[in-house]
């Protein structure tokens, strides 16, 4: 003979009911609100670059290219004579 107690029929019986009821509370909860979306801010107009990089023209961007391949050149011979990998004589 099987014997079941009688909270556990209310136990399960309980269950049931808790599933057919909504997942979430049904009172407010001031621990927690559900975000709100707010309004998509303005977008400033875009400004045309006009081929301009930091601000620089066309002809300003090459000289500083041009300084920066000497300046790495220059140093990187100055560099083998420190190491002994180039010599003068």
């Amino acid at each position: 003979m099987i014997y079941y107690a009688r909270n556990e029929v209310n136990m399960f019986d309980n269950l049931r009911d808790s599933a057919e009821s909504s997942f979430y509370e049904e009172e407010p909860n001031d621990l927690y609100k559900e975000p709100v979306p707010s309004p998509a801010p303005k977008r400033r107009p875009v400004r045309t670059s006009n081929g301009r990089f930091l601000g620089m023209t066309a002809q300003q961007r090459f000289l500083i290219s041009v300084m920066l391949l000497f300046t790495v050149c220059i140093i990187g011979t100055l560099a083998m004579f420190v190491f002994e990998k180039m010599a003068l004589f």
